[in-house]
C-alpha cells in the first residue's frame, strides 16, 4: 500500500476521541461536531479480534478525505499534462497558445473551441483541419489551442513540423520507421508550417511516408500551412499531387481571416518607441 493510500485509510479509519466528542446511548463513539458515528457494531453480533465494533466514517472524516483525494487527482493531473506537454510541443512558446490568451482577433476561433469540445466524434470519425490563410492571421496559434486544451483533458498531442521531421529523420537512418511510426501513435497530429520544408527528391518522399502513414494510422492530423487552397488543389508536379491529394482527402480546409498580428505588433512597438523618444525629448 503506497504512502497516499495508508494517508486514506488512517483517515477513513480513524476513530481517536476528539475533546468534543461523545459516547451515544447506544454506546458507540460519536463526532461532537456532526452529531454522526464514529463507529458501527458487526451485524447479528459477530466480532473481530474481540471487538463488537469497527470504525465509520462521520460527516468531518468523509469530506476531510474527499478534500485529500481530490488534491492528490488535481496533483497528478498537473503532473500528467506536465509530461504531456514536454513530450509533445517541440518549442516551449507553444505552452502559451491557449484560449485564456487568446487576443479574439481570429474570427475562427469558435471552430477551435469546437474541435476539443467534439474531440471524441473528432477522434473516432478521423476528422482532420487544413488550416491556411496568410501570413501571420493566427494558424499556429489556432492550433496550439487545440494542442493546449486537449492536453489539459490529458490527450497527447504532439505539435512539430517537418523541418523538425527532416532533421530527425536524416539523422536517424535506421530508426525512420519507428520514428514515423512514433509520430503516428499521438491520438492527435498538428503539423505546423507545411510547405515550408524543402522540395527536394528526398525532403518529398518523407513527407509523402509521414502523410500517408498518418493517412493509415485512421487518427486526425492538423495542418497549418500558408498556401492557398487553389495551389493544394492544383499541384505543380506528380510528387506534389500525391502528398496535396492525401492532405485534402484527411483534412476539411478552414481559412484563417485574422489581421496580421506581425504587422499589428511590430506598428504597436514602433508607436511605443516613438512614445518613449518624444519622452526623452521633452526632458
Amino acid at each position: 500500500m503506497s504512502d497516499y493510500d495508508n494517508a486514506i485509510f488512517r483517515l477513513a479509519t480513524a476513530q481517536g476521541a476528539e475533546p468534543e466528542d461523545y459516547i451515544g446511548e447506544d454506546g458507540l463513539l460519536y463526532c461532537g461536531s456532526c452529531r454522526q458515528p464514529k463507529e458501527a457494531y458487526f451485524p447479528e453480533g459477530n466480532t473481530f479480534f474481540g471487538r463488537d465494533r469497527h470504525p465509520k466514517e462521520c460527516d468531518c472524516q468523509r469530506k476531510r478525505r474527499e478534500t485529500l483525494e481530490a488534491s492528490h487527482r488535481e496533483y497528478k493531473h498537473r503532473e500528467e499534462v506536465e509530461r504531456l506537454k514536454r513530450k509533445g510541443f517541440t518549442d516551449p512558446a507553444m505552452r502559451e497558445w491557449t484560449f485564456e490568451n487568446d487576443n479574439g482577433k481570429c474570427p475562427q476561433m469558435h471552430k477551435a473551441y469546437s474541435y476539443v469540445e467534439q474531440w471524441e466524434r473528432v477522434s473516432t470519425g478521423n476528422y482532420g483541419l487544413i488550416l491556411w490563410g496568410n501570413v501571420g492571421t493566427g494558424k499556429s496559434y489556432f492550433a496550439g489551442c487545440v494542442a493546449n486544451a486537449l492536453m489539459e483533458k490529458e490527450v497527447s498531442v504532439c505539435m512539430t513540423n517537418f523541418a523538425l521531421i527532416l532533421n530527425d529523420l536524416a539523422a536517424s537512418y535506421k530508426d525512420r520507421n519507428e520514428y514515423i511510426a512514433r509520430l503516428c501513435s499521438f491520438p492527435l497530429l498538428i503539423l505546423d508550417d507545411f510547405g515550408m520544408e524543402r522540395g527536394t527528391e528526398y525532403g518529398l518522399e518523407q513527407v509523402y511516408n509521414v502523410i500517408d502513414s498518418r493517412y493509415r494510422s485512421g487518427k486526425p492530423l492538423i495542418v497549418t500551412t500558408n498556401l492557398t487552397l487553389e495551389e493544394l488543389q492544383n499541384p505543380e508536379d506528380t510528387a506534389h499531387a500525391r502528398i496535396y491529394d492525401r492532405l485534402t482527402e484527411m483534412c476539411t480546409p478552414v481559412r484563417i481571416t485574422g489581421e496580421n498580428f506581425r504587422k499589428a505588433r511590430a506598428r504597436e512597438k514602433m508607436e511605443q518607441l516613438k512614445t518613449l523618444l518624444n519622452r526623452k525629448e521633452s526632458l
